[in-house]
């Protein structure tokens, strides 16, 4: 064990190597002395285990690695394979040409976020985006916050700190990430009421429940499951009705914010702000990354009044959305503004591709794959804690995984490995690439990636 500790290189023999000379170049000195004493320390450590002592190439190769795993450029590009649209590990929504170039206006120059050009004093930030989510939706007024769950707590807490909610039990739901609603009522400030059972729940349940501690009705829409069968939930002009009547603000999470109607693709109906704004709601509040297909934000319409309050609560600061979330999320809207959402918006894109279309693009990939690449049919999700259950009819590759080492497994490690990696599905053994999510810009690299896939699981 005495020669292994003496086969160690020092730190100033590993520095002199020209190829950590070269990571000293890229990163910095000090933080490649740091981490080759940690390895070197890991080298201890495995030697005292009964380990053989490493060479110096070995040591170098490990330091190297390490290197590339901490300061690599993050979030790494991958190609998004597998057809779910709105993959949550994956980042969500791919932002529009428009809005990257939005995001990059406002990152790399000064710009007008807080300066009215007009008469050149101090203008608002919210007043440009907010008018165009008004314009959008109908809404009276808006503004934004840097996610959803953040608008929820900020109506909540603007309009009903101190006081009751009342909310449907089949909606007092867990969002995503531990968070419940429950648990962002209580952080608001306000106290929760619920009524009516988990699979039935009746306006007249709201109104029995109003006391003169009511401080509002919040309506929650199931964005991330789905109750089947013996069901009823009252609409929300239902609950606007009871409210006004009773002198109570009607609020609404709807989740995912879709201002396109899902029905002509064959999905399911999904809430939409425009809709919440027709039925007159105090104030609604849906996601930007979502069916919106924008970056992450936090989106709040409703009456002037009730907006005004949310805008005035010292929460609103510190819940702000950034610069570069904006102009992207302004650029966004301009789609939807335009009626080109369905030819600009990624998702959308996605989501009316034709059959015919995706068959095709797998068909010509399979092909050009080669060996035993076939192609199949298969269902897209839609995800993201939208449309729950809802699938899309597609058509896949299916790559062979009968001579992979590891099955199935290791034809998916195969994809992931590639330059971008290339995360796909397995199904029934299957490793299946779906055309749908797959952006145009990708395609070379995916051929290449499926095409040494084909040779690992089974091709010729």
């Amino acid at each position: 064990m005495t020669t292994g500790f003496r086969s160690i290189p020092p730190v100033n023999e590993l520095l002199a190597d020209k190829r950590v000379e070269q990571l000293v170049e890229v990163h910095s000195r000090d933080a490649v002395v740091d981490l080759i004493r940690e390895q070197l320390d890991d080298v201890r450590a495995a030697i005292s285990n009964g380990d053989a002592a490493p060479g110096i190439d070995d040591i170098i190769a490990q330091i190297a690695r390490k290197c590339e795993e901490r300061w690599r450029p993050w979030p790494s590009r991958v190609i998004n394979g597998t057809g779910v649209i709105l993959h949550t590990n994956l980042g969500r929504a791919p932002l529009s040409d428009d809005a990257v170039r939005a995001m990059e206006r406002a990152a790399i120059s000064y710009g007008d976020l807080e300066y009215d050009l007009s008469t050149g004093k101090r203008g608002s930030r919210h007043e440009h985006v907010s008018r165009l989510v008004c314009e959008a939706t109908g809404a009276e007024a808006a503004m934004v916050v840097n996610n959803n769950a953040a608008a929820v707590m900020l109506g909540l807490a603007a309009l009903a700190a101190g006081r009751e909610v009342i909310v449907s039990r089949g909606e007092a739901v867990e969002i995503g990430g531990g968070f419940r609603i429950p648990d962002v009522l209580k952080q608001s400030g306000a106290e929760l009421v619920e009524v009516g059972t988990t699979n039935r729940t009746y306006a007249r349940d709201y109104e029995t429940a109003i006391t003169e501690r009511t401080g509002a009705i919040l309506a929650v829409h199931a964005s991330n499951f789905k109750v089947m069968g013996f069901t009823h939930a009252p609409t929300i002009a239902e609950l606007v009705d009871v409210g006004r009547r009773k002198d109570v603000p009607v609020l609404h999470d709807l989740g995912s914010g879709c201002l396109l109607p899902t029905e002509p693709y064959g999905l399911a109906p999904e809430p939409m702000p425009q809709d919440a704004v027709r039925a007159g709601v105090d104030l609604g509040f849906f996601s930007g990354d979502k069916l919106l297909g924008g970056p992450q934000a936090g989106i709040i319409i409703g009456s002037l009044e009730s907006v005004a309050v949310v805008a005035r609560h010292p929460l609103a600061r510190a819940m702000r959305i950034d610069k570069i979330n904006m102009a992207a999320l302004a650029a966004t809207l301009l789609h939807y503004i335009r009626g080109e959402a369905e030819t600009a918006v990624p998702i959308w894109k996605m989501i009316s591709a034709t059959d015919d279309a995706i068959k095709q693009m797998a068909s010509d990939w399979a092909e050009s794959a080669g060996g035993e690449a076939t192609v199949m049919e298969s269902r897209s999700a839609i995800g993201g804690g939208s449309l729950p259950g809802e699938t899309l009819p597609t058509w896949v590759v299916s790559l062979p995984t009968h001579r992979a080492l590891h099955g199935a497994e290791g034809v998916a490690r195969a994809l992931r490995e590639s330059t971008p990696p290339v995360i796909a599905r397995i199904e029934d053994d299957k490793v299946l690439v779906d055309p749908r999510t797959v952006l145009p810009d990708d395609e070379p690299a995916l051929l290449e990636a499926m095409k040494r896939a084909v040779e690992i699981g089974g091709g010729e």
